[in-house]
């Protein structure tokens, strides 16, 4: 219950700042808003900061946090040595398991 609320309040936020244009082909469409993970049995909401031109999507978290995937690749932790939940799976499998959330236009 307190990730869906989250979710929402992201989303809330990302539309504050005013509709953009975004062409069809844009890869921030294509990611998760946000991925759920464990890590050091404590539960993480990463949020979608960005996305390179090479499509690798960084995400965030509190705690100073952070890790990336690629649409076709497998998440990776940035500067951690612990591996959560989330590291080494697809967005395909993230999706599967229910640790994603995409955003509904």
């Amino acid at each position: 219950m307190h990730l869906a609320r989250l979710v929402g309040a992201v989303a809330l936020l990302s539309f504050a700042h005013g509709a953009v244009a975004v062409a069809e082909d844009d890869f921030f469409t294509q990611f998760p808003l946000v991925i759920h993970c464990q890590s050091n049995k404590t539960q993480h909401a990463f949020y979608i900061s960005r996305v390179s031109e090479d499509g690798v999507a960084t995400y965030v978290a509190s705690d100073r946090i952070a890790g990336t995937i690629s649409l076709d690749g497998h998440a990776k932790a940035i500067g951690s040595e612990g591996a959560g939940t989330c590291v080494g799976k697809t967005l395909a499998e993230l999706r599967a398991s229910g640790q994603a959330y995409d955003l509904k236009h």
